[in-house]
């Protein structure tokens, strides 16, 4: 009998940046597989998985404009980029024998389903991991607002955003070796504080569906599978004040 998780839907939020790891450009294999790993843990316990990547790791939209590329077209490079890591994350989980379905809020359909809803559940309820590319589909708004709106959708029952730090801190830790980290924090006070956990637009939608969110280390062995055991690591981010 399988024990009972704290979680039993989770959207995971991953950076395009994470997948560099040591090379400092592109996509680490070496992190493809540890991540594919630290899903299947969880997803081993029964618990349902959707991710969403951002394409940092190959191409930021808001530096289009020192590139002269404008806004709108440099946002859908952004997102072809993120489809890139989706696809490296689909062979890695699958590789390690994990059933998976990449769906794209642009129609790609040669490489990826449609981003359906209804659909995206019922693979989910099947024991497919989701991995959701493309953003929202739309130019000015970030994966950590497509994550949120995902989750939202997919009715999960948190944001989990892997991060290289233990969670939310009130400066930057790699920076500051005396920051603080919180164990808790209000959705407002995220705001209030501009602490960058994720876009304003982000955390309104997640405060408005009063949707929480665990910021964690991605990178440390085990931390994903403690969490949806309900262990207390990372930051907690809820309507609480």
């Amino acid at each position: 009998m399988k024990e009972k998780m704290k979680y039993k839907r989770i959207l995971l939020k991953l950076s395009g940046e994470s997948l560099m790891g040591s090379l400092g450009h592109g996509i680490d294999p070496n992190v493809l597989i540890f991540f594919a790993q630290e899903v299947k843990k969880v997803q081993n316990l029964g618990v349902q998985v959707g991710i969403v990547i951002g394409g940092g790791n190959i191409y930021r939209g808001l530096n289009a404009g020192q590139q002269g590329i404008d806004r709108v077209t440099g946002d859908q490079m952004g997102m072809l980029a993120t489809v890139i890591n989706a696809l490296a994350l689909q062979n890695a989980f699958e590789t390690n024998g994990m059933y998976t379905r990449l769906m794209t809020s642009i129609r790609m359909d040669e490489m990826a389903e449609p981003y359906i809803r209804r659909r995206a559940i019922r693979h989910l309820e099947k024991g497919r991991v989701v991995i959701f590319g493309a953003g929202t589909g739309h130019p000015y708004f970030s994966t950590d607002t497509a994550a949120s709106l995902r989750a939202i959708e997919i009715e999960a029952d948190v944001i989990m955003k892997g991060t290289r730090v233990d969670g939310v801190y009130d400066s930057d830790p790699e920076k500051n070796p005396k920051a603080s980290m919180f164990k808790e924090i209000s959705y407002l006070d995220v705001m209030k504080k501009n602490l960058r956990v994720m876009d304003l637009t982000a955390i309104s939608l997640c405060q408005e569906n009063e949707l929480p969110i665990v910021v964690f280390n991605m990178n440390k062995k085990d931390n994903l599978l403690k969490i949806v055991q309900g262990k207390n690591l990372g930051t907690q981010v809820n309507g609480k004040n």
